[in-house]
């Protein structure tokens, strides 16, 4: 009995050029798109790959000589499933490939978590973008900067000499807590973002802001203290819905003490907010008005349209791809800062009349 035919070895650049009759160098050229090949020549060229069953140069190979991986890495806060439930996430995502789409790279998606065989320490990347609410940002940024990679942070100050693309969160959390005392609120309450790596829920104190490593977190906590001095509130384990919802539970617990609004610091911790205060029997903004922030669609939040803060998150993106594409080129972009835009929905209104 005889073995079972060896499969033929993989064609190489060497074979196609003997195939059509031309050196080595210019059968590379004709692959590249570059260089003085004729059009007859390269046509020659590709018909022989074809007939070879040459799919072309090894990417491999082409990145060793380049010096370059043509990937471009983004850092999530979270598990990327988690990351693709949130819509502002995904239009950052979608800007930051439009950012990057002049140089043809690809993006590679990694998690702060250091899980997984490929991280922040070891991915093959030429560049990273840093989504900067993650209260890990700071691990990250020692990383790469030993690895000497290029980096930008999306919200979240990494250090004088890292571009930061930012949005305005304490004065647009200002102008959106200016709106709930005009209606006439006092008792307000926030349900914030992670304060920290462990992402640890519960009461709001000065010893964990004080020990906060999330920048966008502490700025938009900033902006509700400029009208409400005293406001506390409850710290969220992550930006989702579920989040949310047990925060506002804990706040809304206790008829005596339960706020008549609550400042939320995303659009998917209001709508938590929301889906509590219907557990509870309270009607919004009836018993309480609910505040978001970002300006996404949140799935199955009809009939409200929430009084929320707009941000450009897909311009963010954008605008962190560009400034990768400049660093690549050895130029130094400089920081952004973009606007948000005050949206009065029908989640907010005067507070309920005491009986």
């Amino acid at each position: 009995m005889t073995d079972a035919a060896a499969p033929h070895p993989r064609p190489t650049l060497a074979d196609v050029a003997a195939h059509a009759g031309v050196s080595p160098s210019t059968a590379s050229l004709a692959f590249s798109g570059s260089g003085p090949v004729s059009e007859a020549t390269r046509e020659r060229v590709l018909e022989s790959a074809r007939q070879l069953n040459y799919a072309g140069p090894d990417p491999r190979a082409q990145s060793l000589r380049r010096g370059r991986s043509g990937i471009v890495g983004v850092v999530l806060e979270e598990r990327v499933r988690a990351a693709f439930l949130d819509p502002v996430k995904i239009q950052m995502l979608d800007g930051i490939s439009d950012g990057i789409a002049s140089i043809g790279a690809g993006l590679l998606l990694l998690t702060d978590t250091g899980d997984g065989a490929v991280n922040v320490g070891n991915a093959p990347v030429d560049a990273v973008a840093l989504i900067g609410c993650s209260p890990r940002l700071a691990h990250s940024v020692a990383q790469l900067r030993q690895r000497g990679i290029p980096m930008v942070a999306i919200e979240g100050h990494a250090g004088d000499d890292i571009i930061e693309i930012s949005i305005d969160n304490e004065d647009a959390t200002r102008r959106g807590a200016e709106h709930l005392r005009a209606l006439g609120h006092s008792r307000v309450a926030l349900v914030t973002l992670p304060l920290d790596p462990d992402r640890l829920g519960g009461p709001l104190g000065p010893e964990r802001e004080a020990a906060s490593t999330s920048a966008t977190t502490s700025e938009r906590i900033a902006g509700a203290r400029a009208v409400f001095p005293g406001i506390g509130g409850v710290v969220a384990t992550a930006s989702d819905v579920e989040a949310g919802r047990l925060a506002a539970l804990s706040l809304f617990a206790d008829p005596e003490t339960r706020p008549t609004a609550v400042i939320a610091q995303s659009d998917l911790l209001a709508a938590g907010v929301i889906r509590a205060a219907e557990e509870l029997g309270l009607s919004v903004p009836g018993d309480v008005s609910v505040l978001g922030f970002d300006g996404v669609q949140v799935d199955g939040l009809a009939p409200y349209d929430l009084t929320t803060l707009v941000q450009p998150s897909a311009a963010k993106g954008r605008a962190a791809g560009e400034a990768l594409v400049q660093m690549l080129a050895g130029e130094h972009p400089r920081d952004r800062c973009f606007s948000s835009v005050f949206h009065r929905g029908n989640t907010t209104a005067a507070p309920p009349v005491a009986g």
